[in-house]
């Protein structure tokens, strides 16, 4: 009994099942209220601590994920009814709890290996996919982390990898498992087939009224429309305060006149790259530069891919060597250099030649310049002019005609796809403006909505379009067109199913196919993924599976066909396990494996909660 219930705990429904365990306890253990930890310590686990600032760089890490899948940042209320406070502080438990073990074994990581994480680490990578430090200082900055917090995480999760491959590492996958997953994964069938479709049914009868209403009436949970508030915006930022100046051909000369010395354009060159796998490529390459033989007739010689860095100029390179090689190249050339990798060969396709910039190049740029810098001198006072009109209680319409700003008439729904007709408003900021839309009461005067530095929305809820039941006028269409595909999918279901039935009276599957006016199909050799560029999909092969040689049977594929075959081959599959299949099932009784031994260190070692530090960075995380 013990055996069988292991068994079950490593399986993929046991993993799942104790998921939803974890979460439930993890539920009635956190309203523990310990008071021996310190404000800004949510947990601790044995020695090691949880801070406030680690447990809110997780938390809202989780609550974007989140947000990137519903299209809005859910509130706390949703966040706890998903139970992701306690998902959050159970993964850092458990990180916790390795450190913990890590620090009394004495595992290590040095300074060389976190520079080699780091400069490895793609997150950080440049246009050049080379590490570069601008990317680097502006993810930190977004994920609120510094440098000495970054190396001192890398430097955590390197010592808790030490201990997974220490511990787990040399796991290997039994033979017999093996051997019975390459059966599943690899044995071959093949099947004649036929698709019944609604060429081969009676068309169905119009229904009737009385139909239709019976219909929506079972189904109106379907027939409903979404609450949408009618508003009128409007958005006051220097670019759209720019947009309504005008500048004249005169001030713009003479800025020209002004600013011209410093009007320069770079030389841009559009460089590419391929990276050399021998040192015979590398002195083919260098034969062909000295003979003067095209690029593209060496690349197909050597059968490389040829990597396109697209136009750069020279500042524009972080990679020194790159740089220096590509500039000093005339137009065509190449040259092979070093690099990390190994050798590469440098290509420059085009040149584009720099030099002062004429009247004509720059007249645009400079007209959106100078309308930007009136804009940025004025717009604190026409913001709180703005301000003063509100107040006042004056109508957005006629704040917009008054400062020339563009009004905005939008229906809004929840999603807030409807304001990607306001440039100035970032896709990221669309839940804040949807959520003060619909905290708002018609009549009352909302205050401005700001979205940084001098960039503020306003609006005016004109009017609130509750959901609501849509009648049949309105969907008859549609409820007509449901109903006659419900009846059609029936009537072909019965039609299969009856062909179904013949084949296991053992009448050919040719003569089925025939009596319904289609065409037998023979498919290639298939696995349980189907039959590429044909009906039998993966949802077809399972079912052909789901049998022995002489199976036959019917199933809907993903494009909705109804398909029935029979099996007229059954091959099962030879030799070892793939590799890579192999290497992948081995990774995850490793995962399943330390999954395990984490939670028994965790419990070890212990998990006390402060619920009112807890309590606080919840607060806090809402209110930022």
């Amino acid at each position: 009994m013990l055996d069988s219930l292991r068994l079950f705990a490593k399986s993929w429904m046991g993993k799942i099942l104790g998921a939803f365990l974890l979460v439930g306890l993890a539920g009635f253990g956190i309203n523990n209220v310990i008071t021996d930890l310190g404000g800004s310590t949510v947990a601790r686990v044995g020695d090691e601590e949880v801070s406030s600032r680690d447990f809110l760089r997780a938390y809202r890490g989780q609550l974007n994920q989140i947000a990137q899948q519903i299209g809005s940042m859910p509130t706390l209320e949703q966040a706890e009814s998903f139970g992701v406070p306690s998902l959050v502080l159970q993964s850092l438990a458990q990180e916790a709890a390795l450190d913990g073990l890590a620090h009394r074994m004495g595992l290590g990581v040095s300074e060389q290996k976190l520079s080699e994480f780091l400069r490895e680490d793609p997150n950080f990578s440049g246009t050049l996919g080379t590490f570069d430090p601008a990317v680097f200082q502006q993810v930190l900055q977004q994920n609120g982390m510094s440098e000495s917090e970054y190396f001192e995480d890398q430097a955590d999760s390197a010592r808790r990898q030490q201990l997974a491959l220490s511990l787990f590492g040399d796991t290997s996958l039994p033979p017999t498992a093996a051997q019975m997953l390459n059966r599943y994964i690899a044995d071959q069938r093949t099947v004649d087939f036929f698709v019944i479709s609604d060429t081969n049914v009676p068309m169905p009868p119009v229904p009737t009224e009385e139909e239709l209403a019976a219909y929506l009436a079972e189904h109106q949970a379907e027939y409903r429309t979404v609450e949408t508030r009618q508003v009128q915006l409007l958005a006051l930022s220097p670019a759209s305060l720019a947009a309504t100046k005008t500048i004249s051909d005169e001030a713009v000369a003479a800025e020209y006149e002004r600013t011209k010395d410093s009007l320069t354009t770079i030389e841009r060159r559009n460089i590419q790259q391929a990276v050399l796998a021998s040192p015979e490529q590398a002195a083919l390459f260098e034969a062909g530069a000295a003979s003067g033989r095209p690029f593209a007739d060496v690349v197909a010689e050597a059968g490389l891919t040829v990597t396109d860095l697209g136009t750069r100029g020279q500042a524009e390179i972080t990679d020194a060597t790159l740089a220096e090689a590509a500039f000093s190249l005339p137009a065509g050339g190449y040259r092979v250099i070093s690099g990390v990798a190994g050798p590469r060969v440098v290509h420059v396709q085009t040149i584009e030649a720099g030099g002062q910039t004429s009247l004509e190049e720059a007249r645009e740029q400079i007209r959106e310049n100078l309308a930007l810098a009136e804009a940025r001198k004025e717009i604190a006072e026409v913001l709180d002019q703005v301000e003063e009109l509100r107040a006042a209680f004056r109508p957005l319409s006629e704040i917009a005609e008054r400062f020339g700003l563009e009004l905005y008439e939008v229906g809004v729904t929840q999603s807030g796809a409807e304001l990607a007709v306001i440039a100035s408003l970032p896709e990221s900021e669309r839940p804040r403006v949807v959520q003060s839309i619909f905290a708002a009461q018609e009549g009352n005067l909302t205050p401005a909505i700001s979205l940084g530095a001098n960039n503020n929305i306003w609006f005016d809820l004109e009017a609130i379009e509750p959901a609501r039941d849509q009648t049949l006028d309105e969907v008859r269409d549609a409820v007509v067109a449901a109903i006659t595909a419900e009846r059609i999918n029936a009537a072909i279901a019965t039609e299969a199913q009856a062909a179904v039935d013949r084949l296991k009276a053992g009448e050919p599957l040719a003569d089925v196919a025939a009596s319904l006016s289609v065409f037998p199909q023979l498919s290639p050799p298939f696995n349980r993924g189907g039959a590429e560029g044909t009906s039998v999909d993966g949802l077809v092969a399972a079912a052909a599976f789901d049998g022995g040689p002489d199976h036959h049977g019917m199933a809907i594929n993903q494009a909705g066909e109804t398909v029935v075959f029979q099996v007229v081959e059954a091959v099962p599959a030879e030799g070892p396990l793939n590799p890579q299949t192999s290497a992948s099932l081995e990774n995850e009784v490793r995962v399943g494996l330390f999954g395990d031994f984490v939670s028994a260190v965790r419990d070890e070692a212990g998990l006390r909660v402060n619920e009112q530090a807890l309590q606080q960075a919840l607060t806090l995380s809402t209110a930022q």
